[in-house]
């Protein structure tokens, strides 16, 4: 039977550390980056929501559409940065922590409008428009 060389023993097990270290590596940056990708989704579904039941007090002729997009927003998980709301559109901007491994954060933007026409009937109804 023959013996590795002198210089050549135990070259395996650090190409296999080696290769080990480079998956554990690949494998955290897609877990945060999935994260991520989860985070913006929720925030522009929150976004959505918030605009939506803004451009629905909107056309309603109610007050405070501006509240009724922090209601919705906090409903979704969301914290609502602006509000653009008046007239026959509401422009909103939510914003969502994320947890685990990245603390940070993401955001998402969504705009309604309210038909003239449903204005005039006391609503029918917002169309979204997602920026």
């Amino acid at each position: 039977m023959r013996t590795p060389r002198g210089g050549e023993r135990g070259a395996v097990s650090i190409i296999v550390i080696a290769v080990l270290v480079v998956g554990v590596a690949v494998a955290i940056a897609a877990a945060r980056t999935g994260i991520v990708l989860i985070g913006q989704a929720r925030a522009e579904t929150a976004a959505d929501a918030a605009a939506l039941a803004a451009a629905d007090t909107l056309a309603l002729g109610r007050r405070g559409p501006e509240a009724a997009a922090r209601d919705a927003a906090l409903r979704n998980g969301a914290r609502l940065v602006s509000c653009d709301c008046g007239g026959t559109h509401a422009e909103v901007v939510v914003e969502i922590r994320l947890r685990g491994a990245t603390a940070s954060k993401v955001r998402g933007r969504a705009r309604a409008e309210v038909r003239p026409a449903c204005a005039a009937l006391g609503g029918c109804g917002a169309s979204l428009s997602a920026r």
